[in-house]
This record gives C-alpha cells, structure tokens and sequence, in this order.
C-alpha cells in the first residue's frame, strides 16, 4: 500500500469583501471552503470543476503561495502551516509548481539559463560551471538543448515554454508538483506531448502531481485519482475508472456528458444545467448545486450533505451516507 504523502484537512480560503471609506468587512467570498483529501506517493489526484471553482486557490494554498484562511497541510507528516520563513525555503525544494500561463509566468528579461541558474543559486544546489552543467541536463530533460539556455522567453513557442516551466519546476528536484492547468493554454497536439512528458517524468523521478483541470478527457489519461469540486467544496471523490464508470453526483454526470465523443455514431446525451455558477460570496443554503441540479428534491435546499461514502466518496443527499452526523444521529 502507497504512503500517504500529502494530507490536507480541512483547508479553507476567504477574500474578505470591504466596502465603504473604512474599508468595512461586509462578507467573504468562500473560494475554498472546508476541502480535505489525500495524495499518496507516485500517484497524480486529478482536481476537476468549472471556471471559478478555487481549484487554482487550492493548489496556491497547499503551496502558501497565498496564506490559507485555515485548515492543515501535512507533507510528509510535517504541517507545513506552521513553518516560520526559513523552514518554509527549505520545504521548497520538495513542493513546487507548473503555471497555467507558459510566457506570463517567465521572466522575459532574463534568458532560460540564467533563470534555472538564479533557482539553482537560491537554494545552495549548485553555482558556477556546477550550474550551467546542472541546466544542461534538465533542458535536455524536459525535450530542449543546450542552446535553448542563452534564449530568452518570447523566442519560445507555446509548447517549449511550458517545457521550460516542467524544467524549472524540476530543477530543485522537488517531490511533489501541483500542474495548474499546465496544457491548457496550447493546441491539441501539443498538450499530448506535454501530458506524456509528465508522465515519462513521473516514472522516472517518482514524483507525485496534482493535476488541476477544467478538461475531463485530459484528467482521465494521466490521474490515478479524481477529485470534483463545485463552488469551493468536493462534491465527489474516487478512483479514476470509478468516476468516469460510475459517476454518482449528478455534477459529475453533468460534466461527463459534455465530454466530446470522437465517434460521430455515438451519440451521448447532454445533460444541461440551468442557469449560471452562483457566486461563492453568496453560496445557496443547503446544497450548493441544488438550484442547478436535476435530482434535486425537498432537503436539498435546508440540509448541507457531507462527503462521505469510503472509497468512493459523493456529497449528495441522494446517499444517505452524506447525511450530516446529527440527522443520522436522531
């Protein structure tokens, strides 16, 4: 059995809302609200949902790229939320991250190799002719050469800045790397190559991913484990053949039947969801998805279900295991 090398519990993320001359808080917009789950070492947990859902806040606060509201992030056993300045820059090294954007996450006034140089310096890996070999082999990692180190950003297609992304990340040899929708910004054949270099990488490093992405086709092909999360909660969480075999949130269903089907001849039906995402400053009572959802019935709109279900978790009250503790109690 795997071991369990990152455990988030409870992990939550307000903006506060101000408003008058005062800067007054009025309320807060619940990005990420109450998420838990586990990733096991060498394994990828796919975190799916639409637009707005505080995927990308949930990667960022993992990482305390921006400071969590609350909750525990446990990596390797060591909560990283209470770690001063110092032990934090070591913690680094083994957490690092791939940005959605390849060209506005590079710096463009300093060229490829100066920058995996600048990293490498920073945390006392290697300098001087150390470095430049060390740049060498992690270009040559990630599918670039050797010249590519004297280029800067804007001389880079799509597709070779977000290898030099993969590179950067890699260059302190980290453990564990949240992809923030690292493929969606490229063209179909590109984010291919992109996918299978993270895979190849996987294998060969024993690294561990979390893949954050709107496209369910991609998730499938690369996750171990799948995630769905509405509105700053999960809604479902199981194995990958599970999820996309036997979905049982209707959320789930909902985006599964978008998925685009090759085959002209077979022809899926599309579940439509009425009307918009509402705000997370201003949450439904009850169930978050009741107000779009198909299945709804009476409690849904009173009663917040919980994400229960052991292997294969769902947060709906159509399963009695999502009833809240104190309505299963009485």
């Amino acid at each position: 059995m795997s071991e369990i090398l990152l455990d988030i519990r409870n992990l939550k993320k307000y903006f506060p809302i101000k408003k008058g001359i005062f800067s007054k808080t009025t309320g807060n917009v619940k990005a990420v609200d109450d998420v838990t789950f586990t990733i096991k070492k060498g394994e990828t947990l796919g975190l799916v949902g639409e637009s707005g859902c505080g995927k990308t806040t949930v990667g960022r606060s993992i990482l305390r790229l921006i400071e969590p509201t609350a909750g525990n992030v446990f990596f390797e056993g060591k909560d990283i939320m209470t770690l001063d300045t110092k032990e934090l820059k070591t913690i680094r090294k083994e957490m690092q991250i791939i940005f959605q954007d390849p060209y506005s996450s590079l710096n463009p006034r300093i060229t490829v190799g100066g920058m995996l140089m600048e990293i490498l310096k920073f945390h006392e890996i290697a300098d001087g002719e150390a470095a430049e070999k060390r740049v060498e082999e992690i270009l040559d990692t990630v599918g670039l050469r050797k010249i590519h180190a004297r280029r800067y950003p804007h001389e880079f297609s799509g597709g070779q800045r977000q290898r030099i992304g993969v590179a950067r990340a890699l260059a302190v040899e980290p453990k564990f790397i949240v992809c923030d929708e690292p493929v969606s910004a490229l063209d179909v054949s590109i984010q291919s190559q992109i996918i299978n270099l993270l895979m190849d990488l996987q294998k060969e490093m024993h690294l561990t991913y979390l893949f954050i992405s709107h496209d369910l086709s991609v998730v499938e092909h690369i996750s171990d484990t799948v995630s769905i999360m509405y509105l700053g909660k999960l809604v479902e969480v199981a194995g990958c053949e599970e999820v996309y075999e036997s979905p049982r949130h209707p959320y789930t269903e909902a985006l599964l039947s978008a998925v685009p089907v090759p085959d002209p001849r077979n022809k899926s039906k599309r579940i439509l969801l009425p009307g918009d995402v509402p705000s997370p400053a201003n949450a439904p009572s009850g169930c978050h998805f009741h107000p779009r959802c198909p299945k709804v019935f009476g409690d849904c709109s009173s009663i917040c279900p919980e994400l229960a279900g052991g292997e294969h978790k769902v947060r709906c009250l159509l399963y009695p295991e999502s009833y809240p503790s104190k309505i299963k109690a009485a």
